[in-house]
């Protein structure tokens, strides 16, 4: 069994949002759980925060996974609080064990860090096993805010008259940066981004989607990969996607499930307020990295992906990506819509606020018009007191302008 004592500092570190929620919870919770991606940085960001106590055992290991299995309760006494046990979705018959250490002293907090990159089989045993004992956070890749070194900057909604500050007016030059991908190793490195993405796909076929699903058909399953990567930014629909690839509608329902439970798409659902039988019913699918979208369907230059048709679905998805992962790493579940009549998106993001919805809309226009606004104005009409003002309408340009009394344009470098 491979065993780390006094874990190490990383090398190369970028503050994480999530740092100060992880931290507060190891305070207060007897385990945590720290789910997300592969390669978002989990494993860096618990390690740090840990840095010099505790020890480190990776359930990816098959003899550390044989220790466990063979001396469950002897395995997690030899471990030092707080314990790193990574890849926790490989074990999850060490669970039942980890709940009874945990109970043998509920007073006693931050012993144990669970990571994992698999959302359906990780939070299924723990759900099962530690309900009450474990805080759960979600780590997904960099955000923009992180990247540019403000971890805690406020959304526009949150802190009127604070915006960022306009870093990057140039679109080419921040889809540029996006288009490398939002997970560490590449953001942040100099190789070739392709190369890592296609490491990443392959690891990802391999191991993420025959242990969720046991999957057999992975060379169907990648061509469904793809076909939804060219889709991101559009209202869900299965059947066209299962006639598209060849397969059945479960198949294809059954495919979606294992892309959600591990993070590469995120599904929007329309929201729900008594504006009649018009509203729309389906989700709108995203996939959670721009980058590797733009990868999975063969776009290589921002110049043609900005220009090109999937131009204004690519911007729509970094603003939804941008927003969920800002409030993903505070700690807190995001609660996020779209709005739409008729089977037509009215409005691309509603944020939930308390009992209000904040309505932003994702142009592809750098010089934004009060038109652009109607959709806004539509939704306040429908639900009047629902709706929090201004709305945004996000452009890449570099102009904060109001577009009338009630919505304002905001640069995507300042969202």
């Amino acid at each position: 069994m491979h065993m780390r004592w006094g874990v190490t500092v990383p090398d190369k570190y970028l503050e994480r949002s999530l740092e100060g929620p992880l931290r507060l919870a190891l305070e207060s919770m007897p385990s945590v759980v720290v789910s997300g991606p592969r390669q978002a940085g989990k494993t860096t960001l618990v390690r740090h925060v840990v840095a010099g106590r505790g020890s480190y055992v990776s359930m990816d290991l098959p003899d550390t996974r044989a220790a466990a299995y063979a001396d469950p309760r002897g395995f997690l006494g030899a471990l030092e609080s707080p314990a790193i046990i990574d890849e926790a979705q490989r074990a999850p018959e060490l669970l039942p064990y980890l709940r009874e250490a945990i109970d043998a002293d509920r007073s006693k907090t931050g012993r144990f860090i669970l990571t994992g990159c698999q959302n359906l089989l990780l939070m299924s045993a723990v759900d099962e096993s530690l309900a009450g004992r474990a805080a759960v956070l979600t780590l997904m890749p960099l955000s923009q805010r992180e990247l540019d070194a403000e971890p805690d900057a406020r959304l526009p909604w949150e802190d009127v008259g604070t915006l960022r500050a306009n870093r990057v007016s140039d679109a080419r030059q921040w889809f540029t940066r996006l288009m490398r991908t939002s997970f560490p190793e590449p953001a942040l490195g100099s190789g070739r981004t392709d190369l890592w993405v296609s490491s990443f796909v392959a690891t990802y076929l391999e191991r993420d989607v025959r242990l969720l699903r046991n999957v057999g058909d992975l060379t169907g399953f990648d061509a469904f990969l793809r076909l939804v990567a060219s889709r991101t930014g559009t209202t869900l629909d299965l059947t066209d996607l299962s006639r598209t690839i060849g397969v059945a509608v479960n198949t294809a329902k059954a495919w979606l499930s294992v892309l959600v439970a591990s993070y590469m798409v995120l599904l929007l659902p329309p929201y729900h307020a008594n504006v009649g039988k018009r509203l729309a019913k389906r989700p709108k699918v995203y996939f959670t990295d721009v980058g590797l979208a733009c990868h999975l369907v063969g776009l290589r230059d921002a110049e043609a992906a900005l220009s090109g048709p999937m131009g204004g679905a690519l911007f729509e998805t970094a603003v939804v990506a941008e927003v969920q992962r800002t409030i993903a790493h505070r700690g807190r579940a995001p609660e996020l819509y779209y709005w739409g009549v008729s089977g037509r998106s009215e409005v691309d993001l509603l944020v939930k606020e308390a009992t209000r919805v904040v309505p932003l809309e994702a142009k592809l226009n750098a010089t934004p018009v009060p038109r652009m606004a109607d959709g806004i104005r539509r939704l306040a009409a429908a639900i009047p007191g629902e709706v929090r003002l201004p709305g945004y309408v996000v452009h890449p340009g570099d102009s904060t302008l109001p577009l009338g009394p009630d919505a304002v344009s905001l640069p995507f470098s300042r969202l």
